[in-house]
């Protein structure tokens, strides 16, 4: 079974040499992103997962979750370990403070929830959607529904999911059919009945939280069809009193839980709704508005899983190369007395290893950028960096999925490959991470969603402002670090031929798109 080392030197290296957030004094709350304190956080954070998480990923794999009685019964050791991290206060770290949360960047919560889901990203799944059920009704909820759900959200005593996709619809939401109707019983409470199925929800029923708020789109009576006529509903899967305590169970069911191909720890519901009582998030009719909101985060979340199971698959390729006897070295005997090199003396395997370990190096500190973009967005003291970063988050949102999924996963096929026969064998759990990975590029928006996304929306937006931005930013510090000449030869130049391919790219799209949309 694999076991995780925590990177915690190369996080240590990554937060305080190459990012300098002790020196990003602009942005509210770095000035406390001491050596000492990342340090102790990390510390913490990748105990909890080399000691519980990692242990029971290969558990979830093994035994994956089971509905009981319209119950979802979670594999072995899940209930406790979840009950660890809502007791540690793991969920509350980014929250904002008034409903509980402590209020600490994104940038350090992304360094936590990268290692606990290199450790296990099944079970990482149910708080990741949480967080984004909670950064949904943050930005859109009344006054009431955050005082109702997101205390409850922060502390990870309830959990959250999204709810779009419907058998006859994926990508394009506009067809859904689930029905929302005004309560007709003079309730006055401005509720309303859902009705209709949803598929593939992930953490959709589960025996890890007293209750699970689900946020639903679905079509109100009269609305205009398509996407315009689409609204976003919260539907507690019980209902709350006004003193906030549970009330009865609402009519949302899980009538099944699908059998994957990977990450069998996660529940992936089939979720029924029977007239279940809802309230309206946000304005009639926009519900995608809102839903976009938790969609762009989830792709930020799944870009990360792609980047975490390639990091994990990598220790343990790596660790096995080291390991593993295997032949001779083309150079001559590198154990000259054993009976076999190890692996790792063969070029082929450090090949295959040293391109593991670029994508990770590099993979950590790309999405450690991105979110640093993510508080400057939010907490920069100067309006104009506030914006500009938002423009680069909305840029870069559609990479950070599309390439850190697609290369994710073909790593973790590589890691396998070092393990030769033993890594088709399940007991070796190099299986799993390839299984676990593959999900990477499908949910959350396709790969050809996120092309799309990114040449379709995020090119001509604000008339190419947030690309011209990135050139800008790479301009600079080819300027800034021409002098080097180590890095000139074997990175600027590079970079320079690079971003001038990008520049061409970007020009034939912005040209020929509108003519000829399918080129």
């Amino acid at each position: 079974m694999p076991s995780y080392e925590p990177p915690l030197k190369d996080y240590r290296f990554i937060l305080h040499e190459a990012l300098k957030v002790q020196d990003e004094t602009a942005i509210e709350g770095y000035d406390e992103l001491t050596e000492d304190f990342t340090g102790a956080v990390l510390t913490e954070a990748g105990k909890i997962a080399a000691e519980v998480l990692a242990p029971l990923n290969q558990t979830g794999d093994v035994q994956g979750c089971r509905l009981e009685n319209g119950v979802v019964r979670t594999p072995d050791g899940f209930r406790d370990a979840f009950a660890l991290l809502r007791e540690g206060g793991w969920p509350s770290m980014e929250c904002d403070p008034d409903y509980g949360g402590q209020g600490m960047p994104a940038l350090l919560n992304v360094c936590v929830a990268t290692m606990q889901t290199a450790a296990n990203m099944a079970f990482m799944m149910y708080s990741g959607l949480t967080h984004g059920a909670y950064s949904a009704l943050h930005a859109h909820g009344t006054e009431a529904q955050k005082a109702t759900y997101l205390p409850k959200l922060v502390s990870g005593t309830w959990t959250g999911t999204m709810n779009l996709t419907e058998a006859h619809c994926g990508t394009d939401l506009g067809l859904l059919r689930t029905r929302a109707e005004p309560h007709g019983d003079g309730q006055g409470d401005g509720s309303y009945r859902i009705t209709g199925s949803k598929i593939f929800i992930s953490s959709g029923e589960h025996d890890l939280a007293e209750n699970i708020i689900h946020l639903v789109l679905a079509r109100i009576s009269g609305a205009p069809e398509g996407i315009r006529g689409v609204s976003l509903f919260v539907v507690p899967k019980f209902l709350v009193n006004e003193d906030g305590s549970l009330g009865e169970r609402n009519g949302v069911v899980c009538s099944k839980v699908e059998e994957k191909m990977g990450i069998h720890g996660n529940a992936t519901c089939s979720m029924d709704y029977d007239g279940a009582t809802g309230w309206l998030v946000g304005d009639e009719h926009k519900g995608l508005r809102a839903m976009f909101t938790m969609m762009n985060e989830a792709r930020l979340l799944v870009g990360m899983q792609g980047l975490a199971v390639a990091s994990a698959a990598y220790q343990s390729a790596a660790a096995y190369a080291r390991e593993r006897l295997q032949g001779r070295a083309v150079t001559g005997a590198a154990n000259p007395d054993g009976p076999a090199d190890p692996l790792i003396e063969h070029a082929d395997v450090r090949r295959l290893l040293l391109d593991q370990k670029s994508f990770v190096d590099g993979g950590r500190t790309f999405l450690s950028w991105v979110a640093m973009l993510l508080d400057a967005e939010k907490r920069h003291t100067d309006p104009a960096m506030r914006e500009k970063a938002a423009d680069m988050v909305a840029l870069l949102t559609p990479v950070v999925k599309g390439f850190l999924t697609e290369e994710g996963y073909r790593l973790a096929g590589q890691a396998q490959q070092v393990f030769g026969g033993h890594g088709y064998i399940e007991e070796t759990g190099m299986s799993q991470f390839v299984r676990d990975a593959r999900i990477t590029m499908i949910y959350e928006g396709a790969t050809g969603v996120q092309a799309l996304d990114l040449v379709g929306r995020k090119l001509p937006q604000k008339m190419g402002q947030p690309i011209m931005t990135f050139f800008e930013y790479v301009k600079g510090y080819i300027k800034a670090n021409e002098d080097d000449l180590t890095l000139a030869r074997h990175f600027l130049e590079p970079l320079k031929k690079a971003s001038k391919d990008l520049q061409a790219a970007a020009v034939f799209f912005m040209q020929a798109g509108m003519k000829n949309p399918n080129a």
